[in-house]
């Protein structure tokens, strides 16, 4: 748990803070119930991840606030090593589009 909080702490201090509305802290707090799925898990995501996914995709409505979402992730992402096929599948599979990709590679600006 002190190895998440120290990852997260961190994520929040590298993220280039924007115009957006949404802030990193907002966005990581809504998929850390993502973080051991999207790391080590298989199947479905459990409800309390597509919970979090499901309050993310709501919080982002302006394209300020999905490419700050996108940046936040994109960081996770590199920091945390996230299956590619989880992290992709996981907006589908809890029922929500973000109007991006969860990877690493992916380009925010578009």
């Amino acid at each position: 748990m002190m190895l998440v909080i120290t990852i997260v702490s961190l994520l929040m201090l590298s993220v280039p803070s924007t115009n957006a509305a949404i802030s990193c802290s907002t966005v990581i707090q809504d998929v850390r119930p993502c973080v051991s799925y999207l790391t080590s898990g298989n199947g479905m995501p459990p409800a309390a991840c597509c919970s979090g996914a499901k309050a993310l995709a709501a919080a982002v409505t302006s394209t300020a606030d999905k490419r700050a979402a996108c940046s936040c992730l994109q960081s996770a992402a590199r920091s945390l090593n996230p299956k590619p096929a989880l992290a992709q599948s996981l907006p589908g599979n809890c029922g929500i589009s973000l109007g991006f990709t969860i990877s690493a590679n992916v380009d925010c600006t578009k």
